[in-house]
């Protein structure tokens, strides 16, 4: 059972010094915990948008389940070719929807969305008021389909995400039931302490200069997701942008600190 309203947030409130005494090596932006559509904490900038980067697979997979591109967790199974996105050795295996979502998959999103069209993906992205729905892509090059989420056209907030996020959860998202389900099923991560499961997408692109016309050797990165025990979920982001060129992954330093947080504050018992 979830705790009282006053209580729990009494509780979290509690938290905060734990919140942000936590070290990171990251610039954090914005670190944001919501619960019942009411902000428990807020730090940073919170609401300025930015590339969801690998975070729009939740998308994806919502109007892909939908639109029956997608089945269950296991097909289909899309097979690697050559010429495939393949920067990461992971890459370049054979795909199904979990092992997608798992190895976040750039070139499986990308038959996904070229299946879907272009008028079908915009559909979707305004019924979700899904950031600020532009998926024209890069300047002058075409490849909305493919590139608009990757640090491009497409932007959204911290504050939008968690908002989507609780669509998800509450099923209001305009898209079938098993399409939520089975995207909810994809996110799973791991057990945590005390009953609580871990659920989340990471993301990790290039920082666009100010015209947003080119990308620099700068990251930002994302962790988005939830935690939740019994009928209690509690949704969080976390967005970054690393001030210096880091040889890591964005997404991972983002992980990383976000799921400190979030175990902390799960055995101190705050929520």
């Amino acid at each position: 059972m979830c705790m009282g309203p006053k209580q729990k947030i009494a509780a979290l409130y509690l938290c905060i010094p734990l919140l942000l005494g936590v070290p990171t090596m990251t610039y954090a932006n914005c670190f944001l915990v919501v619960e019942n559509n009411r902000i428990i904490e807020s730090k940073g900038d919170c609401d300025s948008r930015h590339s969801p980067c690998s975070t729009f697979k939740i998308a994806i997979s919502l109007m892909a389940y939908d639109a029956g591109l997608l089945s269950d967790e296991d097909h289909p199974k899309l097979l690697f070719k050559e010429g495939y996105a393949d920067f990461i050795d992971k890459w370049k295996q054979h795909h199904t929807p979990r092992l997608w979502m798992q190895n976040s998959c750039v070139w499986y999103s990308q038959i996904l969305t070229k299946k879907l069209g272009n008028n079908k993906l915009k559909d979707y992205l305004k019924k979700f008021n899904y950031g600020n729905q532009d998926v024209s892509g890069d300047k002058g090059r075409g490849n909305g389909l493919t590139h608009s989420w990757l640090s491009s056209s497409l932007e959204i907030s911290p504050v939008e995400q968690t908002i989507f996020l609780r669509k998800l959860l509450d099923k209001k998202l305009p898209v079938s039931v098993k399409s939520q389900e089975m995207t909810k099923n994809l996110l799973f991560i791991e057990d945590l302490p005390g009953g609580w499961k871990l659920y989340g997408k990471t993301g990790s692109g290039s920082l666009l200069t100010q015209d947003r016309t080119q990308k620099t050797d700068r990251q930002i990165g994302w962790f988005i997701g939830w935690i939740q025990k019994d009928q209690c979920s509690i949704i969080f982001a976390h967005y970054i942008e690393d001030e210096t060129h880091q040889d890591t992954y964005a997404s991972i330093r983002a992980k990383a600190a976000a799921r400190e947080k979030i175990i902390q504050i799960i055995k101190e018992s705050c929520v």
